[in-house]
């Protein structure tokens, strides 16, 4: 039955409510992982031009989904790097995602949908999507997914009866009296999937969920319903592919990890399903990286996945006079929106894992809906006092789940807590051992640090970043002979990174072999003409080297890209006192401490100027 604008409002306010109490560590959380370059490290979020940047330029942002970081730029501009406001945007978005399902619900007169709501909205497998900033792809693409959904199936009058309907003309749904409603509600449903399009492209499957929906409601698809979609199919399948280019040449979704063939793919969806039902189902030991299983189409027990998921539509397709059609629907939908994350298409984190909580934010919804449809409508079907004790028994399910989240939010608190949570789960995960290397590294606790970068190399020899690291530590401990090692290891592995190459040139710099520094640092030029750090290392050997004058063109140009790298203005600062011009080295040293003021070598070099221009008391002051 429909619902009224008041018990919306009502339960409005109490999912609210209920979210934001669940999520409330999430809100005192910071940053964890590839947030750095999504926000913390992404300069578009600076400027204007960078807005341009994020909308007509491929490669400015990591993902090409501009719409998300819009909000990004917009919540720059209001908080800069502050957290919690991201933080608690991502909480608002989810508490509205289950909003609109418990209104889509409603609307199709699905039994539970208020249930179905509280569980999607505390349900712990969706910590990852919510508590997770750079995650903001799910939450905000979702509540546009949903938003176009139920915008289309009042465009469809899918709550019609279909005797009520002309199915005759091609775009039949205009029949109805109100045609210049109903072409809005049809131009706002393009919009909108445009609008989920441009957050994540995973929301593609909305078409072909509307002719499912159809399918159930209706017995039927017209040439009339494929026609009316044919934009969205179109659109879809537009982004879809723009995000595959994305993910194999841009972000790097290529090589040994992802040479699987199609029975190798097939084996993995079989398994990922089962997987992620099983999760939903108990939600325990939710991981952030989950072990990456080993495919072997030898073996005969990895076939059982796919072939009972097979199974189990095909059961329920048999039953579907029996049971409805809608237990088939709500499989149908789960297994369909998670295609693109069941390992058909080549996407980056298929490398630590097949798996993970966020791939199946929007998916879940499948299995959410069946199940609560499913205990609602068993106790529907006792007496009043069984009925009190289904619902209880459905508060207290709730109630555990908001707890369970309130826990798991706390594993995302800061990139340390998740490191250490995931590999106490998951030891042999490479990448939190390398990751968490890196902030032990830059907190000083070298020995520790060196141990995890280790741990990764022993369980992922081709890991290029925990090479680069570990070539960086010992590096640090003056041990060059071990450290071009792993350098010219992470380099085999990637000669395409700029930053490898001037990794390698600083090892060599420090061995006092200048023309391969050189000749490196040219190589990381050549790949990236604007890489500043290069720049900046490639005019340090010219001053070396007596060539002043083109020192500084290097330093200029390093400064013209990043005019706030404390390094180039420090080692602009040393050419210029070569040419003997203090005041310019004077000015230069200045901007290094004003970006930097803990910066040791500007405040020697400063101090070392000042008292070549006689100011020893100024100079006393920074020596």
């Amino acid at each position: 039955m429909k619902v009224s604008r008041k018990t919306v409002v009502l339960w409005a306010m109490i999912i609210v409510s209920l979210t934001l109490i669940a999520y409330v560590p999430a809100m005192r959380a910071g940053y964890i992982w590839d947030d750095e370059s999504h926000i913390t490290n992404n300069v578009t979020l600076r400027t204007s031009e960078g807005l341009r940047k994020i909308w007509f330029e491929l490669g400015a942002i990591p993902q090409y989904y501009p719409l998300v970081h819009t909000t990004f730029w917009v919540e720059y501009q209001l908080w800069e790097l502050q957290p919690f406001g991201y933080h608690l945007v991502n909480v608002l978005l989810h508490a509205a995602n289950a909003i609109l399902l418990f209104i889509l619900l409603s609307y199709l007169r699905v039994p539970g949908a208020w249930l179905a709501s509280a569980f999607f909205a505390l349900h712990p497998v969706q910590v990852e999507s919510v508590a997770w900033i750079t995650e903001r792809k799910n939450v905000l693409s979702g509540l546009f997914y949903l938003s176009s959904l139920l915008a289309y199936l009042r465009f469809a009058q899918i709550d019609l009866n279909p005797a009520n309907v002309n199915f005759s003309s091609p775009s039949h749904h205009l029949a109805s009296k109100d045609t210049s409603h109903s072409r809005l509600l049809y131009v706002l449903a393009l919009f909108l999937f445009l609008c989920a399009l441009l957050s994540k492209t995973v929301t593609c499957s909305m078409p072909a969920v509307v002719l499912l929906l159809l399918w159930w409601k209706r017995d039927r698809i017209t040439r009339g319903d494929l026609l009316a979609l044919l934009p969205f199919f179109g659109i879809g399948i537009a982004f879809g592919l723009i995000t595959v280019f994305m993910e194999k040449y841009m972000v790097g979704a290529q090589g040994q990890a992802w040479a699987l063939t199609v029975l190798d793919r097939c084996l993995i969806a079989g398994r990922a399903l089962w997987f992620y039902a099983a999760k939903l189902v108990w939600p325990r030991n939710l991981i952030f990286i989950y072990p990456r299983w080993q495919i072997d189409s030898t073996i005969w027990w990895q076939y059982l996945f796919p072939l009972s998921a097979v199974a189990v539509i095909v059961i329920l397709w048999s039953l579907r006079g029996r049971l409805g059609k809608g237990p088939l629907v709500a499989v149908l939908y789960f297994a369909g929106t998670l295609v693109p994350a069941l390992g058909f298409f080549d996407i980056y984190p298929m490398r630590f894992s097949y798996v993970a909580d966020h791939f199946q934010y929007l998916a879940s919804i499948g299995l959410i809906v069946l199940i609560s449809t499913g205990i609602t409508t068993f106790f529907t079907q006792l007496g009043p006092r069984q009925k009190q004790v289904g619902f209880i028994a459905c508060l207290g399910v709730l109630a555990l789940f908001g707890m369970k989240v309130w826990k798991q939010c706390n594993v995302y608190l800061n990139a340390e807590t998740l490191y250490r949570d995931t590999l106490a789960k998951n030891p042999n995960a490479w990448m939190p051992h390398s990751n968490l290397g890196e902030l032990l590294h830059e907190r000083g606790d070298l020995k520790t640090a060196m141990y995890h970068y280790a741990e990764a190399l022993r369980i992922e020899p081709n890991s290029t970043i925990a090479h680069y690291k570990m070539a960086e530590a010992l590096a640090e401990q003056g041990q060059f002979e071990e450290a071009l090692s792993h350098s010219l290891e992470a380099l085999r592995l990637r000669p395409d990174l700029p930053e490898l190459h001037n990794a390698l040139a600083m090892i060599y710099t420090e061995q006092q072999k200048t023309d391969k520094a050189v000749h490196h640092l040219a190589q990381a030029l050549r790949i990236n003409p604007d890489y500043a750090e290069a720049q900046t290392n490639l005019g340090t050997i010219l001053v070396s080297q007596g060539e002043y004058a083109e020192a500084i063109v290097q330093f200029s140009r390093a400064l013209d890209r990043k005019p706030e790298y404390a390094p180039a203005h420090n080692n602009m600062g040393a050419a210029l006192v070569k040419q003997g011009k203090l005041d310019e080295a004077v000015s230069h040293y200045s901007k290094a401490l004003e970006i930097d003021p803990d910066y040791a070598k500007a405040h020697n070099n400063m101090g070392d100027a000042l008292a070549r221009m006689g100011k020893l008391d100024e100079a006393f002051y920074h020596l």
